[in-house]
């Protein structure tokens, strides 16, 4: 039976759970998030360098919590030009009335991030 992702649209942050690259271990970080269908975006602000990007790079299967129920995914840089513009989009639609910054500069040049959930 799969699970819907609607209950989850509003939450504040998920956690992106990746593997080291060097270490092999497991790193979370607490990250903003938008839903669109079974596709998580994120925006990295660190582009390529952060460590959880290259971490998810090397080793795309990752974990994502939303609020108690975690799911498995698969993390990819977006390059396409129209999922690029739609991942920006979304996520800072959905922070822009929560954020006392002007998140203008952060979309634009963030770098975006899909997972794709397994629902």
């Amino acid at each position: 039976m799969a699970v819907t992702l609607e209950p989850f649209v509003d939450d504040d942050f998920c956690y992106l759970t990746t593997t080291g690259r060097r270490s092999g271990r497991s790193h979370t970080i607490e990250i903003w998030f938008a839903l669109n269908g079974a596709a998580l975006y994120m925006l990295s602000g660190g582009g390529a360098k952060a460590d959880w990007v290259k971490n998810a790079q090397k080793t795309p299967e990752v974990r994502v919590r939303l609020g108690e129920q975690i799911f498995d995914g698969r993390a990819r840089i977006v390059d396409q030009a129209d999922e690029d513009a739609l991942a920006r989009r979304l996520v800072v639609d959905k922070y822009r009335p929560r954020s006392d910054d002007d998140l203008g500069d952060w979309g634009r040049t963030a770098l975006p991030v899909a997972v794709d959930l397994v629902v």
